[in-house]
């Protein structure tokens, strides 16, 4: 079966972490570096900075024609509010990431493929939780295919201010290590069921 041309991706949370800006970079690499063409949708809670908020992003190989997420192949949820309200809607075999300290999750859907990262903690170690969007980006750059990671990397350094852009690459690395340590011991313990 042929993967789909497009890919519908929904990223939840709640109005000060930086939300919408992790769709714009996402859209970003997909259209300036990755030359393929991709939407971006955003919506608030009535509160801004602390209500909830998504952005929905399509990645295609071909022109977009409705810019809306309606049935996401990834989900990544930074809120509890944000997984509860799109949880439902994650297609069977899609992606689901959450962020550990603020998403406590319920029952999965078995074809899903499931992450949690510590976003959070981890841009708190490195001196500023607000960079915990940027530690998705890295760690969504090592677990899926969406955009290539060279072109979100630049992506993130071109739409950050010039003077975080040191701390805002090194939480990209950070994210990207630990997706990359996680999907190799994830592979491994799939390897032994195999075998087993």
């Amino acid at each position: 079966m042929k993967a789909p041309l497009e890919k519908e991706i929904l990223i939840t949370g709640f109005g000060g972490q930086g939300i919408i800006l992790t769709g714009n970079i996402l859209g970003k690499a997909a259209t300036l570096y990755d030359h393929r063409h991709a939407t971006m949708t955003q919506s608030y809670g009535p509160e801004a900075r602390g209500g909830s908020c998504s952005s929905q992003v399509i990645i295609s190989e071909e022109e977009i024609l409705f810019p809306y997420v309606e049935q996401p192949q990834v989900l990544i949820c930074m809120s509890q509010e944000g997984y509860e309200k799109n949880v439902g809607f994650l297609v069977p075999g899609g992606l689901l990431i959450w962020d550990t300290d603020l998403v406590k999750i319920g029952e999965l859907h078995p074809s899903w493929t499931t992450f949690q990262v510590p976003a959070t903690r981890v841009a708190e170690e490195l001196g500023n939780k607000m960079m915990a969007n940027i530690v998705m980006l890295g760690f969504l750059s090592a677990v899926s295919e969406l955009v290539g990671v060279d072109s979100l990397r630049q992506a993130v350094q071109s739409s950050v201010p010039a003077k975080t852009r040191d701390t805002n690459t090194q939480a990209f690395e950070r994210g990207r290590e630990y997706g990359e340590s996680l999907r190799k011991s994830k592979a491994k313990k799939d390897q032994g069921q195999e075998s087993a």
